[in-house]
């Protein structure tokens, strides 16, 4: 059988999987999967019986995540962890985050039954992660910060919607919760991370193309921005008003204007405002703010450019600002030499020069990567629509990524050996002269 020939059996087997995986959910009429839940544990048993088909060694770490491993030329080599997330946000899609688990899984278990595996210079671990969307407790990339030896006990305090703890919850899914900091790898025992996501964005889409790579996961920073100003009624001057609700609309007119400016993406989801009477100047206005950028130092200047424009809106309105951080994570470069084995995959899959891009939204890979160097292969999403029923993608563009996939691990093996045989001939050179 032909590597494509291989492909295209590999993509119809990852659909159907995808499929199944849907199945198993908490919402009536829609997809919904979260951390440490029975439908999790659900997932768990399924995925890790196609593991244990697949001849891999099937374990559940103390954070609840499932890591399936296959041995490498010997036993005991460090592993090249292939991941991505299994928990879902409410109302999903099929594959943001499973279709990265089930073509890792698809890719371990072709190089297993082809007998590559034997000659690989390091072990597969095939993971997918119990928590990247944070949908239960409001912390996202559990799974992965633990792994990633990123673990904050403080987490375990946190509570869900009825009231239980992720510390029960542990106990619940048959987990010790003093125990969760043990899933973590050291840079002794893994060498490095893929992930294969969908790109959850429109330009593959746009340039008709099915694969890319990943040149590094966004900077992001949230906010909670709060305008007071003073209620009163509309018959109130305008000189003599202090309306919270118009200043932040010019807030966030200037917000989408700069982010432009920057070459970034900023978003406001949320907006209130008090006290809510028709005929009452608002004297209290929030809303979010999401701002995400290829690197952090273009993030921190963009926000300094919005507040700088927030405090001459503030001033010409007489009302005031505050602003809470609610989340900031720093970006994730991908690796230089993963990410040229994921592009080399690429070429030799689909026969087109390679890509990068960046990625705006988060993935497991960025806690991954205070521990490891990351790469990623997005694959084509139909429209960009993610996080919604609405999610889709193409089977032939899966062949394509999961034989590219194949190649880029393939690659690393293959460059890892050069290395070495260069390595050993440089020091029997040295050996030589002296």
């Amino acid at each position: 059988m032909s590597a494509a020939q291989w492909a295209d059996e590999a993509a119809r087997t990852i659909m159907d999987r995808c499929d199944q995986l849907a199945e198993l959910t908490s919402m009536e009429g829609g997809i919904e999967r979260t951390y440490l839940s029975p439908e999790m544990a659900k997932a768990f048993e399924l995925v890790g019986g196609w593991m244990r088909d697949a001849g891999l060694e099937v374990s559940i770490d103390p954070a609840g995540n499932l890591r399936g491993r296959a041995e490498g030329e010997r036993d005991g080599l460090p592993a090249l962890v292939l991941g991505s997330h299994l928990d879902s946000v409410p109302d999903a899609g099929k594959y943001d985050g499973i279709l990265g688990v089930i073509t890792a899984l698809s890719v371990a278990e072709h190089l297993v039954k082809s007998g590559a595996t034997a000659t690989l210079p390091f072990a597969l671990e095939v993971v997918g992660f119990g928590d990247e969307e944070g949908a239960r407790f409001g912390a996202t990339l559990l799974g992965s910060y633990a792994l990633g030896a990123g673990w904050n006990d403080e987490w375990l305090d946190l509570t869900d919607a009825n009231g239980v703890t992720m510390r029960q919850a542990f106990r619940d899914f048959g987990l010790d919760p003093e125990h969760v900091a043990e899933a973590a790898h050291t840079t002794e025992d893994a060498i490095g991370y893929l992930e294969f996501h969908i790109e959850q964005g429109p330009i593959l889409e746009q340039r008709d193309r099915a694969l890319s790579s990943v040149s590094s996961i966004a900077a992001a920073s949230r906010y909670m921005v709060t305008i007071h100003g003073l209620s009163c009624h509309i018959a109130t001057p305008y000189d003599l008003r202090h309306d919270a609700l118009t200043a932040a609309a010019e807030i966030i007119t200037g917000v989408d204007r700069i982010s432009r400016e920057a070459g970034t993406r900023a978003n406001v989801g949320e907006i209130s405002a008090e006290p809510g009477g028709v005929n009452v100047i608002a004297g209290k206005a929030t809303f979010s703010l999401d701002l995400r950028a290829g690197t952090d130092e273009l993030r921190d200047e963009t926000y300094r450019r919005i507040w700088d424009m927030a405090a001459e809106v503030c001033a010409r309105y007489d009302v005031t600002m505050e602003k809470e951080c609610i989340h900031t994570a720093d970006s994730a470069q991908c690796d230089p030499f993963l990410r040229s084995c994921i592009e080399e995959g690429i070429e030799q899959a689909e026969g087109k020069e390679a890509f990068g891009l960046i990625s705006y939204p988060g993935h497991d890979g960025m806690a991954v990567a205070g521990l490891l160097p990351i790469a990623m292969l997005y694959v084509r999403c139909k429209g960009g629509i993610s996080h919604s029923p609405l999610e889709s993608v193409r089977e032939d563009d899966v062949a394509y990524g999961a034989d590219a996939f194949a190649h880029a691990i393939e690659n690393v093996a293959t460059r890892l050996r050069a290395a070495e045989a260069d390595a050993l001939t440089a020091d029997v050179v040295l050996g030589m002269e002296a």
